[in-house]
């Protein structure tokens, strides 16, 4: 599939190109989103989330582009010039705290034991869903069960975990 994706993104890079200039205005910006439209094409593809492949190219080249745009005229609002050292230093940095990583450390660990206690298949239908990002169609073929199957033991790995969850929080 990705020979089939490089084709029609050769065949149609130049419009997407002139789709994305037209809205950002910046060729080098264009090419620069150009390329991540052909990055996330190739994710979709491999997932087998994409049916017209030209249509999500053009679609995902604009989208990125407004994107681009709305960022550049949000960062366009907050930067200020002219701003001293002392007024930067006294802005919190955007990390966690420490009593914030020791939660989420916790929450992590009780998630790796909930996850432990279920059973395998359920376990690996949990991990090529939500972290692989494979369709139920695909985890199906790939596991040897129906689709039924995978819809059920999704529903109850996502269940038990967010008991576990849950419990470790007081609710």
């Amino acid at each position: 599939m990705p020979a089939i994706l490089n084709a029609i993104f050769a065949t149609h890079r130049r419009s997407l190109l002139w789709t994305v200039m037209r809205i950002v205005r910046d060729p080098q910006t264009a090419e620069d989103l150009a390329q991540e439209t052909y990055l996330r094409a190739r994710k979709a593809v491999e997932s087998g989330r994409v049916e017209h492949l030209e249509g999500f190219l053009h679609q995902t080249a604009r989208n990125l582009a407004l994107d681009h745009l709305r960022r550049r005229k949000t960062r366009a609002g907050a930067e200020v010039e002219g701003l001293d050292d002392g007024l930067l230093a006294g802005i919190s940095a955007d990390i966690p705290s420490i009593e914030q990583a020791l939660i989420e450390k916790q929450s992590f660990g009780a998630f790796q034991n909930a996850l432990s206690t279920l059973p395998k298949r359920a376990q690996d239908v949990l991990v090529l869903s939500r972290i692989e990002e494979w369709s139920n169609v695909r985890i199906a073929e790939h596991l040897g069960i129906s689709e039924r199957t995978v819809f059920n033991d999704l529903k109850l790995a996502m269940a038990h975990c967010r008991d576990t969850l849950a419990r470790l929080d007081g609710k």
